[in-house]
C-alpha cells in the first residue's frame, strides 16, 4: 500500500502509530530523530513522510528542508502538539503536503495519509506515451507504469499536442468525455514538465462540497468562518512552484470561478477571510468532460474564464472513434490488473475480443478497465469467452437470477425508504438524499463482504481507497 517514513521521538506514540500503520497494511519505518530521518531517506526514498515539529537534536522544519532538498515531491505530513500551529502553517509554506494537531483521530490521519499516498504516485509514476522506445520495442505498455495506450491517428494526435504543450508554461484545458484518460493526459504533461520535480495537486471540483472547495483551493485565515480556528494553506499556495490540475471544472461554482480568473490573469490569490493578495507560481491543466460553451450561454460558467481558459485545448477522444485500440487497451490491462492480483494473464478469445471491439463503451477505457477487473475476479486466469464478456456486460441472456421473492423484497423495502424520504424531505437536496441512501446500502455491502478490509472493499467497487474513505465519512459509516 506504501511505505512510510514515521519520525517521532516520543517513544510511546511512534510505537503505537507503527503498530497502527503495519496493521492498515502499510510497510513503515519509524526513526526517533530528524538525522535519522536523512539517513533513511538515503537508504530508501518512501512515499510519504509524518514527522514531529518539535523533537531534541534536528527539528521537523529542518528535516523538512533537507528531505525536501533530495526529493521536492515528496508528500510529508507534519505533526505538532502546539495549537498555535505556527510553526505547522511555516511548514507547509516549505512544502509540507498538510499538518495535523496532536492528539488527532485515528480515521483522519488515515485518510489524510491515503491522500498523500495517492499524490505520491500520481507524481513519481510514469505515465508513457505509446510512442516511447519502450513501447515499441515491447508491443506493449510495461505494467508497471501508467500509459496512455493506442496506436490510432487519433492518440499518435494526442501524443504530438502532448509533447508541444508540456515544457510550455500555457494554461492548457483537457476536453473529453468521462473515462477518455484526461488526468493521465494531464499528469504526462506534468511529468514532460519544466516543472517535473515540483509538486503536482489533483482536485476534483465535483468531488468536494461548494461549501468547501473555496477553502480546499485558496486556504482561509483564522477566523474567517466558525471552526476556522487558525489559518490554512490552500492547495494552490501548496503547490508553489508546480502544476495544478482541476479535475472537472466545468462543474465549479460562479463564486470561485472569479478567483480562479484572478489567478491566472494576475498570478495572485486570495485566502478565505483574507485582505491581502499573495503572489503564487503554479500551472493550471484544467480538465472537463461538459459542454462549457453552452454552460456559457446558461449563465453557469464565466465567458471571461472560458476564454482564458480556452486558449489551449487538448481534445481526448472517445474510445468508440478508435476502436482499433480496444485490443492494444485490453492486453495492458490484463497484464497490469494480473500482476495487481498476483495470478498469470488470461487467454481470450478471438470471439471475446470481437465482442468488446464491438461495445459502444459510453464509459470509455474507465468502463473498459472496470470491466477487465471483474472478468479478472471471476475468472482468476481463466481462459475469457464471449460468454463470460455477455453475462459482466450484463446482457439479459446473462443476467443473474434473482429469486422473485427475495427481488419483491428488495424492491418493497427501497420503495418504503424512498416513500420516507419523498414525504419527510421534499424538493431541494432530496434526489441527493436518495442517492446517499443507496450509496450508504452499497458501500455497508462491500464493507460486509470484505469484512470490513477497506482496500478491497474499494477494490470491489472499483473505487480508489480515498474515494472509499471519503464515502464512508459522507455516510457516517465507520
Amino acid at each position: 500500500m506504501g511505505n512510510i517514513l514515521l519520525v517521532d521521538d516520543d517513544d510511546q506514540l511512534r510505537n503505537s502509530f507503527y503498530n497502527l500503520l503495519t496493521m492498515e497494511g502499510y510497510s513503515v519505518r519509524a526513526v526517533a530523530s530528524g538525522e535519522d530521518a536523512i539517513a533513511a531517506a538515503e537508504e530508501e526514498l518512501p512515499d510519504v513522510a509524518i514527522m514531529d515539529v518539535r523533537m531534541s537534536g534536528m527539528d521537523g522544519l529542518a528535516t523538512l528542508k533537507l528531505l525536501h532538498g533530495k526529493e521536492p515531491r515528496l508528500p510529508i505530513i507534519i505533526m505538532t502538539a502546539y495549537s498555535t500551529t505556527e510553526a505547522a502553517i511555516e511548514a507547509t509554506k516549505l512544502g509540507a503536503f498538510d499538518y495535523v494537531l496532536k492528539p488527532f483521530e485515528i480515521p483522519d490521519i488515515l485518510q489524510l495519509l491515503s491522500k498523500a499516498i495517492e499524490a505520491s504516485r500520481l507524481m513519481r509514476e510514469k505515465v508513457l506515451l505509446a510512442s516511447d522506445a519502450a513501447l515499441h520495442k515491447s508491443g506493449q505498455p510495461p505494467v508497471k507504469v501508467d500509459a496512455l495506450v493506442g496506436t490510432s491517428r487519433a492518440m499518435h494526435e494526442v501524443y504530438k499536442a502532448i509533447g508541444r504543450v508540456a515544457p510550455t508554461e500555457a494554461v492548457v484545458l483537457l476536453r473529453g468525455e468521462s473515462g477518455t484518460g484526461k488526468e493521465l493526459a494531464a499528469r504526462a504533461m506534468y511529468q514532460h514538465s519544466l516543472r517535473a520535480n515540483k509538486p503536482f495537486s489533483v482536485v476534483n471540483c465535483v468531488a468536494i462540497p461548494d461549501t468547501l472547495l473555496e477553502s480546499e483551493l485558496f486556504g482561509f485565515e483564522k477566523g474567517a468562518f466558525t471552526g476556522a480556528s487558525s489559518r490554512r494553506i490552500g492547495k494552490i499556495e501548496q503547490a508553489s512552484g508546480g502544476t495544478v490540475f482541476l479535475d472537472e471544472i466545468g462543474d465549479m461554482p460562479t463564486s470561485i470561478q472569479a478567483k480562479l480568473l484572478r489567478l491566472l490573469q494576475e498570478n495572485q490569490i486570495e485566502r478565505l477571510g483574507g485582505r491581502e493578495p499573495i503572489d503564487v507560481d503554479v500551472r493550471i491543466i484544467a480538465a472537463t468532460n461538459l459542454d462549457l460553451e453552452k454552460a456559457v450561454g446558461e449563465g453557469r460558467f464565466r465567458e471571461d474564464l472560458f476564454y482564458r481558459l480556452n486558449v489551449i485545448t487538448m481534445r481526448l477522444p472517445p474510445l468508440r472513434e478508435r476502436t482499433e485500440d480496444i485490443p492494444h487497451l485490453v492486453g495492458h490491462f490484463l497484464q497490469r490488473l494480473s500482476l495487481d492480483m498476483d495470478i498469470p494473464p488470461p487467454a481470450l478469445s478471438a470471439e471475446a475480443m470481437e465482442a468488446l471491439a464491438r461495445h459502444p463503451w459510453y464509459g470509455n477505457v474507465r468502463e473498459l478497465k472496470n470491466l477487465l477487473h471483474k472478468l479478472l475476479v471471476f475468472n482468476r486466469g481463466e481462459t475469457i469467452s464471449t460468454d463470460d464478456v455477455a453475462a459482466a456486460l450484463g446482457e439479459p441472456s446473462h443476467r443473474i437470477q434473482v429469486p422473485t421473492e427475495m427481488e419483491e423484497l428488495i424492491h418493497s423495502q427501497m420503495q418504503m425508504k424512498i416513500r420516507g424520504v419523498l414525504e419527510q424531505s421534499p424538493g431541494e437536496n432530496c434526489f441527493e438524499q436518495l442517492m446517499d441512501i443507496m450509496g450508504s446500502l452499497v458501500v455497508k455491502e462491500a464493507l460486509d463482504l470484505s469484512k470490513g478490509n477497506r482496500s478491497q472493499a474499494a477494490r470491489l467497487l472499483g473505487l480508489s481507497r480515498p474515494t472509499l474513505l471519503a464515502r464512508m465519512e459522507r455516510y457516517g459509516l465507520s
